[in-house]
């Protein structure tokens, strides 16, 4: 079977307009703020526009039917098309002009992983700020439509279920069309931004921080418009608590969302990894405050105790940096490595857990991890009664042998992944403690990481090949890693 690589062609030439048009709105809002570089930025989006023109133009007769091997194809070299044309703002700008740089910027706003090569944030242009933030929306918005629309269809990593719980092409459906499903799942996300933006801005935030921070939230990316991140408003909690909530919604299955809104909030109530997430961030966010309040040397003005209270103020960091790194959402309120060694192991390991199937969240997904418990414990019950059939069951239905052999499959590749990522970092000569948390952050989409890559620092000091090889982590952990992985396989491209 030869590949239609027409479609593939013309399908990278409609994203590549889709980032120009969101090219032009950073332009716009450039010209706005007069901060210099409109005429740079409006000529990175007119380059985009052109190439996408001529990629669909001299691919229009195409064959409209995308096979699995298409699929995978379009969704991988997707985001690297988008990453490789949205470094074009920074070069052409002159804010980040070292291609390596450039890129690890880029891919890490799409990815919406977070991390980034910047010493002085405040310093760039507004029209690049909001490029920046944009670049996290635009990956998160993404994401929603490949769970909802893609992967299931390409059956990866354990999202049939997902699939069969809610918006695929079988099981309850929010609307028989995935076009329609999408759509419906978009509007909640743009919703959710505009609400977010409204109450930043009235809780005093400029309206350009308030749009720029709701961007980031809502995409679980964590790119802040201030070097201390959401720092900066220790001294104003209820912004604290407002984006707190925002990325627990963003980290929650975007469908069970709709049926709140529909009126199905028993749906949700019911749904079991929504009540294992909340579950985990309440008894998660009280472990990290009682430290923080007891235990951890944590200097007044990084945390302003006196401004609601130290046991308030102990609480709403927990609670914030635990929802930041079970989300994967990055932001940060004080450096969380140094709360005490039982804290930076503690944060350490959420890295792993990653937010909802369904969200923007990136991580290895509760639904796995309950799935994989469930499993295990099934095995002691198989171990006594082997001729017993003793299915796995999530939110009362049956789950397939084949669901929990690929989640179990999808599991040991992100370990074994994550060790030789660490592995490949420590070659390059970071410390164990850097290439552990360096490894884990980029394959968790998580921004803020350990050591020398600690949460009030940044990812500059990586060597070249180190940016390019955890560019690599986050987009193989962002598409769920068979998309990427596949095709470095000699068989995927065999003719068949």
């Amino acid at each position: 079977m030869s590949l239609n690589t027409r479609i593939i062609l013309h399908l990278m030439g409609l994203l590549l307009l889709f980032n120009g048009g969101f090219m032009l709105l950073a332009a716009l809002v450039s010209g706005i703020y007069q901060d210099g570089v409109t005429y740079q930025i409006s000529l990175a989006a007119i380059t985009t526009l052109f190439a996408g023109t001529v990629a669909m133009y001299f691919t229009r007769g195409h064959k409209k039917e995308v096979k699995r091997k298409e699929g995978y194809i379009i969704v991988t070299f997707g985001w690297i098309v988008m990453s490789v044309s949205g470094v074009l703002p920074y070069l052409f700008s002159g804010a980040i002009p070292d291609v390596t740089n450039a890129f690890f910027e880029t891919i890490s706003g799409y990815t919406t992983t977070g991390a980034s090569i910047l010493d002085d944030i405040e310093r760039l242009p507004e029209g690049i700020l909001f490029w920046r933030s944009l670049t996290h929306w635009i990956g998160g918005m993404g994401i929603i439509v490949l769970a909802i629309a893609i992967l299931p269809l390409l059956g990866i990593g354990g999202m049939q279920l997902f699939a069969a719980e809610a918006p695929g092409p079988t099981g309850d459906k929010l609307h028989p069309r995935i076009t329609d499903t999408a759509k419906r799942l978009w509007l909640i996300y743009v919703g959710y931004t505009l609400a977010e933006t409204l109450l930043l801005r009235l809780a005093g935030m400029s309206f350009f921080d308030a749009i720029n921070h709701a961007l980031a939230t809502l995409s679980t990316g964590g790119f802040s418009t201030k070097n201390a991140s959401i720092a900066y408003w220790n001294s104003q909690p209820l912004i604290q608590y407002i984006i707190i909530v925002f990325m627990f919604l963003a980290g929650s299955n975007f469908v069970l969302s709709y049926f709140a809104f529909k009126g199905r909030v028993q749906k949700v109530l019911r749904d079991e990894e929504f009540k294992v997430f909340g579950l985990m961030v309440v008894v998660f966010a009280i472990m990290a405050a009682l430290v923080i309040y007891f235990r951890a040397d944590v200097p007044e003005s990084e945390y302003h105790p006196m401004v609601w209270g130290a046991g308030e103020s102990a609480f709403r960091h927990g609670l914030f940096q635990v929802v930041a790194v079970v989300t994967t959402t990055g932001f940060v309120t004080a450096d969380f490595t140094n709360w005490t060694p039982f804290l930076t192991v503690f944060f350490f390991g959420l890295m792993f857990a990653g937010g909802s199937a369904g969200s923007t969240a990136g991580g290895i997904k509760i639904m796995r991890h309950i799935l994989i418990i469930k499993n295990g414990l099934l095995e002691f019950k198989r171990t006594l009664h082997p001729s017993a059939i003793i299915p796995v069951r999530y939110n009362d239905k049956t789950v397939t042998e084949h669901i929990v052999y690929n989640i179990i499959a999808f599991f040991v590749l992100y370990m074994l992944l994550f060790i030789i990522g660490a592995l490949v970092l420590s070659l390059l000569g970071l410390d164990f403690v850097s290439a552990i948390g360096g490894a884990a952050s980029s394959l968790g989409n998580v921004g803020p990481a350990f050591g020398s890559l600690h949460p009030l620092s940044n990812f500059n000091g990586l060597p070249a090949l180190g940016k390019w090889w955890c560019g690599f982590l986050m987009l193989a952990g962002r598409l769920e890693l068979f998309t990427v992985l596949i095709l470095l396989t000699p068989y995927f491209w065999k003719r068949t």
